[in-house]
């Protein structure tokens, strides 16, 4: 240890370091409301506000992915902050349904990635072709020798 005091906040289920601040409920409500507003000055704000929280949301779903896989947390926090800062009208009603939504949207690209390399692993795209159409090609092949 360096010397640093800890504290643990039981809501974040692990230690924080002395000195860092915890940002108020409060605060964290009212940038979501003036992002909600138009303000994206107040989602500039935000992000840095709530990117350790959504890290650690992150590292909880890939804990439960399989080990070869090639989302990675950050990748995954950078995914739904895309999703979450592109909405048209944003309206959170504070940071537990802020983070509600952004948990929603982590589960989502999990989803989406494992759905795409699925499509990938059986075919992903390649013509379709026919029974008949394959056979009346292999006899013709032959037809060809």
């Amino acid at each position: 240890m360096n010397g640093a005091r800890e504290s643990v906040d039981p809501k974040a289920g692990g230690q924080i370091p002395a000195g860092t601040r915890r940002l108020g409920q409060h605060e964290v409500t009212q940038l979501l409301a003036d992002w909600s507003q138009g303000d994206r000055a107040a989602l500039q704000k935000l992000t840095p506000l709530v990117y350790e929280e959504l890290q650690r949301l992150a590292h909880h779903y890939m804990e439960g992915q399989r080990p070869d896989h090639t989302l990675q947390t950050t990748a995954l926090v950078n995914e739904a902050y895309l999703r979450l800062a592109d909405q048209k009208r944003p309206s959170f009603t504070n940071r537990s349904h802020f983070l509600a939504v952004a948990a929603k949207a982590m589960r989502q690209i999990l989803v989406d990635h494992a759905k795409a390399s699925h499509r990938q692993k059986r075919g992903a795209g390649a013509s379709k072709v026919e029974l008949d159409e394959a056979a009346s090609l292999a006899e013709a092949a032959e037809s060809d020798s």
